[in-house]
């Protein structure tokens, strides 16, 4: 049975362990197997948080490296882009040659999120934008950062939610990905 490593900011939610639950049991109706960040058993006692905080990303990198594939939640986190953690683990699951698929519950594209979301951006051209700092705005119809969708097998699958409390709990993307995997695989 293949293992999928569930990358996303859902594990800050409050009900993160009902939504990594949820996504194993997907995993499972697919022929696999759901590793969810928050299956980790750690004990986090060290002296300060920073030793914890380190002890939770060794033991993350260790399920990447059990994993076959990587399925990540792309959805914008607290900014304009997808959570950094997540980018880090595609990143991570791409140069040790695993699949990576990715979702995300915000269909806009990645230049008109920074258009509605940063301060002081400023049209130079038809296709040129800035931010207040003078820097370019990246403008390539693209759903993220050009590494983050240049490192998935398939295209970012993007769903447009009905209701934007599931912003981040929201699975029909999920489903979408588990689906690419398994034609993926076969």
């Amino acid at each position: 049975m293949n293992k999928i490593y569930l990358a996303g900011p859902e594990v800050f939610l409050q009900n993160a362990t009902e939504i990594g639950e949820y996504k194993k049991k997907l995993c499972g109706l697919y022929g696999f197997q759901g590793l969810y960040p928050l299956d980790n058993v750690l004990e986090l006692n060290a002296n300060n948080p920073q030793e914890n905080g380190l002890m939770i990303a060794r033991a993350n990198e260790k399920l990447i490296q059990e994993a076959d594939a990587i399925i990540a939640n792309i959805t914008p986190f607290r900014g304009c882009s997808c959570d950094v953690g997540t980018a880090y683990e595609m990143g991570l699951a791409r140069g040790l040659g695993k699949p990576v698929f990715a979702y995300s519950n915000d269909e806009r594209f990645f230049l008109q999120r920074n258009i509605e979301e940063l301060p002081g951006v400023n049209r130079l051209s038809d296709e040129l934008f800035v931010d207040q700092q003078q820097m370019t705005l990246e403008n390539f119809g693209l759903i993220d950062n050009l590494m983050l969708d240049g490192s998935v097998e398939a295209p970012i699958i993007r769903h447009q939610l009905v209701d934007k409390t599931q912003k981040y709990s929201e699975l029909l993307g999920f489903e979408q990905c588990l689906k690419q995997l398994k034609k993926h695989l076969e």
